[in-house]
């Protein structure tokens, strides 16, 4: 199943309430707060929100061949199960909250990624 990561700009705020609190409201928990990992990985069993609240990085989106997005305070990303990604670069006040659908926990896999594997998400963790 092809499903695209999705990114909303300026959507946010720079308080990591607002997007726990948004999140949440939208079905999506278990929210934590930290960065992105510099190593291409990837979420097999859930989808994953993560909404920046300070600072601001590139990521890569989609494994080694995938695109390059620049995010900043305000941006959410919402990325598919099974696609890969990863921090190549960021601030040093750089900071996300993350969260996964019906709080979900998440498995850890090492690699490019494979298709996903679930349903798209019946909610946008920010439209709702």
């Amino acid at each position: 199943m092809s499903v695209t990561p999705v990114i909303h700009r300026g959507v946010g705020k720079t308080r990591p309430e607002w997007y726990e609190e948004r999140f949440a409201a939208n079905g999506w928990s278990g929210s934590w707060r930290n960065g992105i990992f510099d190593w291409h990985h990837y979420h097999e069993t859930t989808h994953e929100v993560l909404g920046c609240y300070r600072g601001s990085a590139r990521v890569q989106l989609g494994g080694p061949d995938g695109d390059v997005h620049d995010i900043a305070a305000g941006d959410v990303v919402v990325i598919p199960a099974g696609c890969a990604h990863r921090r190549l670069d960021a601030s040093g006040d750089f900071a996300v909250v993350g969260a996964y659908p019906g709080g979900a926990t998440p498995d850890m896999q090492d690699g490019a990624g494979i298709p996903c594997p679930l349903p798209i998400w019946e909610r946008d963790p920010v439209k709702g």
